[in-house]
């Protein structure tokens, strides 16, 4: 059983800050990368930050210079720095941790990925 406790989002002015963590609880012996989508009613789900188990971090492009993804000491918590924020990153923000493939492949564990609850941020004056 795994479990994405997210926290963080809330309203702000465009140009604020916000931070939105996420812990995966539970079985993550397969675990590789952590991130985050977004969504806007309407529209599809888009990815917006992932972060592997090593390698280098990949952002949405109109994200890029504003949003920090990092990981916490456990490996198993990811944080979202989100700054100089703009009336469209308004959305609901989900994370997504992704396990192994070829484990899962393998029957190790059973999942592909799991989702959070998702939190909402909202940019507005």
């Amino acid at each position: 059983q795994v479990q994405l406790v997210e926290s963080g989002g809330g309203t702000v002015q465009p140009g604020g800050s916000l931070r939105l963590s996420c812990t995966v609880l539970g079985d993550t012996k397969c675990l590789t990368t952590i991130g985050w989508y977004r969504q806007v009613p309407g529209n599809q789900r888009e990815p917006v930050a992932f972060v592997p188990n090593t390698g280098i971090p990949e952002y949405l492009p109109s994200v890029k210079g504003r949003f920090t993804i990092s990981r916490g000491d456990t490996k198993n918590t990811v944080f979202l720095q989100m700054n100089d924020l703009r009336p469209e990153d308004t959305g609901h923000y989900y994370c997504n941790a992704i396990n192994d493939a070829a484990s899962v492949a393998r029957g190790v564990c059973d999942e592909p990925d799991y989702w959070g609850q998702g939190t909402p941020v909202t940019v507005s004056s």
